[in-house]
């Protein structure tokens, strides 16, 4: 079996030029609190070590237009929302009281573990509640989210004008009423190579990673999460709702149930565009259902995105091209609808869905399955190699600390990333 590729030339759109820039209008702190190290620089960042030291975050507005930098994973089960204030505040629509968080918060590739939040009665609840700035490389592991309002996530409530990138929730929680998702409530800002898994519950709106995206940019991500609802559900969003809105080259592989206008990606499709997308979950439900999109309507547009209809028990869609599961697995049909093997996405042809480039781990060197026996025996084939270099792709990608040679240090780089990847 071999990996496919393709000529690049036919990449997805990736409009996030401004999603690492550190916001230039970033305000002056007037009240500062005490972190782990930093001046809350873009060049010198406050240093979160410590939960307390991130729960001091919420607790000091003064401080939500700074850089921070979260340099340990942290565990937040001592604190719910009795002792845990999260970080920006929104209150209502065109309030003033209104206040985002819109500095910039660098995961560093940690993991935040523990959090638990509840709140019956507020609009934007998640770990960030309102947010313009932009969050990297976060991770939560475990989160547990109830509200009963709308706008509901465990990352983030309401993603305004800001951004996300390489952020994660898995084994996730989250339950709301409307615009409910496993990562973000409500996306108008950007968001791009994130992914979930858990279980989502909520009324309408309805995710497994977004609940509603309105004029928001969701590229190159993906969700595992169970989704159940009502009125627009989702496997990957509830529903796109605004002409700007965007899905592009991303995918969804959770089971979905629901009520009305249920789908594998989009619940429902009012406006905006799902391109170069697909889903393979389950998706059961009583009215509007569609192995892709549940409902499209006339501002509503799918190109180049298709479903598997045995997987997804749903012969129709209101938006997409239905293939069997062995032609999903197959080069052909993403090739026909252009889609970009050279830069974007990678699949084992014969065995496995396309999944993202960026989501292969280290030390998968065979097919885009995981680190497992087959990669050990090619490592082993290569162990001790010399003269590694460009010309030979460092040792056929073994030398992965590209050294020079497949030594120790590579062996523990691989026994680090041991069965990633694997679902």
């Amino acid at each position: 079996m071999k990996r496919l590729v393709s000529p690049p030339g036919s990449s997805c759109v990736f409009a996030f030029s401004g999603l690492f820039a550190i916001l230039a209008w970033l305000s002056p702190v007037a009240v500062g609190a005490t972190y782990g190290g930093g001046s809350g620089t873009a060049g010198d960042p406050y240093l979160i070590q410590t939960a307390e030291q991130f729960v001091e975050i919420g607790r000091t507005p003064a401080d939500w237009g700074s850089s921070f930098r979260l340099v340990s994973d942290i565990d937040l089960s001592d604190y719910d929302q009795t002792t845990l204030q999260p970080i920006g505040r929104w209150v209502s629509q065109g309030n003033n009281a209104n206040q985002p968080f819109h500095g910039s918060f660098d995961g560093g590739g940690k993991t935040i573990r523990g959090f638990r939040f509840k709140d019956m009665k507020a609009q934007y609840v998640g770990l960030f509640c309102y947010v313009t700035g932009d969050i990297t490389d976060l991770h939560l592991v475990r989160p547990n989210v109830v509200a009963d309002n709308m706008g509901v996530g465990a990352l983030v409530g309401y993603l305004g004008s800001g951004g996300l990138s390489g952020c994660s929730v898995t084994g996730a929680s989250v339950s709301g009423n409307e615009e409910v998702g496993a990562l973000v409530g409500l996306v108008d800002g950007r968001l791009y190579a994130c992914w979930s898994t858990g279980s989502v519950t909520g009324a309408r709106y309805v995710g497994g990673l977004v609940g509603r995206i309105g004029s928001g940019t969701v590229v190159g991500s993906y969700s595992k999460a169970a989704v159940a609802g009502n009125d627009s559900v989702g496997g990957f969003v509830g529903g796109v709702s605004k002409e700007l809105g965007l899905v592009d080259c991303c995918y969804a592989k959770g089971r979905v149930q629901g009520g009305i206008y249920v789908g594998g990606l989009v619940g429902q499709l009012v406006a905006g565009q799902v391109f170069r997308c697909y889903s393979v979950g389950r998706v059961t439900g009583s009215q509007a259902l569609g192995g892709l999109v549940g409902y499209k309507r006339a501002q509503g547009q799918t190109l180049g995105s298709l479903w598997d209809t045995e997987a997804s028990g749903q012969a129709t869609s209101a938006g997409g091209t239905g293939k069997t599961t062995a032609e999903m697995k197959m080069g052909t049909p993403y090739l026909d609808m252009n889609w970009d093997f050279g830069s974007t996405w990678i699949m084992c042809e014969g065995l496995s869905y396309p999944i993202l480039q960026w989501q292969i781990p280290a030390g998968d060197f065979t097919c885009p399955d995981g680190v497992n026996f087959t990669d050990f025996a090619w490592f082993a084939a290569q162990w001790r190699s010399r003269a590694c270099g460009q010309a030979n792709g460092h040792c056929s990608g073994v030398d992965l600390d590209q050294s020079g040679e497949v030594d120790w240090p590579d062996l523990a780089l691989f026994s680090a990333n041991w069965l990633a990847g694997v679902e």
